[in-house]
């Protein structure tokens, strides 16, 4: 299978848990809107193509299929790649990690953008300030040990005691947290062995290795999700 994978060109954002599970998987793909152009996958947002109708990116192309969601496209994605174990029970416990960590992720962008998308973080910055100190004391903490105990559970070096989808994207997790709160990952993670170890692990995969060295791997920055602003992290 050739893929076709469709997301924002300027920033790794949620395509980057999708384009990790290609690259591990040395899978056959396009990324679209970085080699025709953002217009291009707009174009499917507005219905101009026929076919199921997504409401944003990142979404992916499996021959007639287009699946919508980072999890859902990982679901799909794991068996054919060999990113899933083959038992429906595991299918399903990825897909529900994986659903956990996107819960995550949506509370580090809210992190920035607590009131509106709509709004630039400059317009918002009290109610930022007040949500990224909760989101340092509680919320990461609260995650973090989770995954911290799912690794344990499963005997320290895999979520799913092989490797899966779910490792690749706790790789990304961990990476997006320590650029946007460099002092208070360096904190919380003197708690998370494990975590620090599969980041490390997994960063150390050949066909990773290798992308992470590549230009297609996109530096993070303050137009994704995970953005580092020095006032939201740990005061100094």
């Amino acid at each position: 299978m050739h893929y076709q994978l469709f997301y924002w060109s300027g920033i790794q954002g949620r395509g980057e848990f999708v384009r990790l599970a290609l690259e591990d998987a040395g899978a056959a793909y396009d990324d679209i809107a970085r080699e025709q152009g953002d217009d291009v996958m707009v174009q499917y947002l507005d219905g101009v193509h026929e076919g199921p109708l997504p409401f944003a990116p990142p979404f992916l192309k499996a021959g007639r299929l287009l699946i919508a969601q980072t999890a859902n496209i990982l679901h799909y994605l794991g068996p054919p790649l060999d990113l899933v174990p083959d038992s429906e029970s595991r299918r399903l416990l990825a897909q529900q990690l994986q659903l956990t960590i996107a819960d995550l992720v949506a509370e580090v962008h809210d992190s920035h953008h607590p009131v509106a998308v709509g709004l630039y973080y400059e317009e918002q910055r009290s109610e930022a300030a007040r949500r990224a100190a909760d989101l340092r004391e509680t919320r990461l903490p609260k995650y973090l040990d989770y995954f911290e105990q799912v690794l344990e559970r499963s005997g320290g070096h895999h979520a799913l005691h092989a490797h899966s989808y779910v490792d690749l994207s706790l790789f990304q997790l961990m990476s997006g947290l320590e650029y946007a709160f460099p002092r208070a990952m360096q904190r919380i993670g003197r708690q998370l062995p494990l975590l620090r170890a599969l980041k490390e692990r997994v960063a150390q995969r050949p066909r990773i290795a290798a992308y992470l060295a590549s230009p297609r791997r996109l530096p993070f920055n303050e137009s994704g999700i995970f953005r580092h602003y020095p006032e939201l992290d740990d005061p100094g």
